[in-house]
């Protein structure tokens, strides 16, 4: 029997069952479901040759089209479907819940599984994502200069029980001039959003949720906008941590990329660092006085984020002296400040 699910029941049942997601691949790596397996029933371009047969010929032909171009592929997608089975069930989309889910349905049923098809494909899923980003949320801010550690102090946080939200992490680049350095593969803005979306769906937004003091994008990945609103209006925890001490986070993050590309970073933020600073950083760089060239850098980013704190109302900014303490001790603390309810 095939059942056909709202998107709530669909994705509470995707926490046990494994999510199959029949579109093609250029769709799957645009953006898909968190943990969901890729099992195309028409790949790109069988799909853009069935597009084209449905536009000018009409359904019938393309359908024909389709069962042509499939066809050979058939048994080898369906064992694809089988292998990831759990206890004989499966769940199975396609974009709007149409002729491809329901197609690989069939299949997945007449070999003897059970499926469950996303209502609405994964369209509905999307609307999901964007309903979620509107609920509103108890967001404390975690603020800082570069260099505090402040990632380190978020990993900190959740593995003692907090709540968190790491932007960074899901955007897969620092928010800096430096910052996708280490990251060869980022998310689409879309999957971005959904990996967002996942993260939100596991917390409980009734309770506080930590998240790292971002401008609006990071990187070229756009933070959804009420979120970011959100973000604007919470409470900042600032970890003040000295010049030194952040200087050592940067040498610890990044003196282990090659020259060239660090070169191309520090070269990025020239304007704003001046012509001579940036010049005398790349000599640096090139001498190997990395510690020198990133001393400059940083001496920019102070100035850069003192003019974004200023902007931010006294009462909703709660200081804690980091100086000479470890992330654990630093998140120990943070835990421990009173602020609302």
């Amino acid at each position: 029997m095939v059942h056909e699910l709202t998107i709530q029941d669909f994705l509470a049942l995707s926490r046990e069952f494994t999510v199959i997601d029949v579109r093609s691949e250029k769709e799957f790596l645009d953006g898909h479901i968190p943990g969901a397996i890729n099992i195309p029933i028409l790949n790109d371009e069988e799909r853009k040759i069935v597009g084209t047969t449905y536009k000018y010929n009409g359904r019938q032909p393309a359908v024909y089209k389709g069962l042509e171009l499939s066809g050979p592929h058939l048994s080898e997608r369906l064992r694809k479907g089988v292998k990831y089975a759990r206890n004989g069930k499966v769940l199975v989309h396609c974009w709007r819940g149409g002729m491809r889910s329901e197609f690989f349905a069939f299949l997945i049923h007449y070999y003897g599984l059970e499926p469950f098809l996303l209502k609405g494909g994964y369209k509905t899923y999307r609307q999901a994502a964007h309903e979620a980003f509107q609920m509103p949320l108890k967001i404390r801010i975690l603020a800082g200069r570069t260099g505090t550690g402040k990632t380190e102090i978020l990993k900190e946080l959740r593995d003692s029980g907090e709540r968190v939200i790491d932007l960074e992490g899901l955007a897969k680049h620092r928010g800096s001039s430096f910052g996708a350095l280490g990251y060869e593969e980022k998310p689409s803005q879309e999957q971005f959003e959904n990996d967002l979306f996942h993260v939100l769906r596991e917390l409980d937004s009734e309770k506080h949720i930590w998240i790292e003091d971002e401008n609006r994008t990071i990187g070229d990945k756009v933070i959804p906008e009420r979120i970011w609103k959100q973000m604007l209006d919470a409470p900042r925890f600032f970890v003040d941590r000295t010049f030194d001490e952040r200087l050592d986070q940067i040498m610890a993050d990044y003196s282990v990329f090659p020259l060239e590309k660090l070169k191309i970073a520090m070269a990025r933020i020239g304007k704003r660092l001046g012509p001579q600073h940036v010049k005398r950083a790349l000599e640096y760089l090139d001498s190997g006085e990395l510690r020198e060239a990133f001393s400059i850098a940083l001496s920019y980013y102070d100035k850069a984020y003192n003019f974004q704190l200023s902007g931010v109302e006294e009462e909703r900014m709660i200081t804690i002296d980091g100086t000479g303490k470890s992330f654990w001790e630093i998140a120990a603390e943070l835990k421990e400040v009173e602020y609302g309810k």
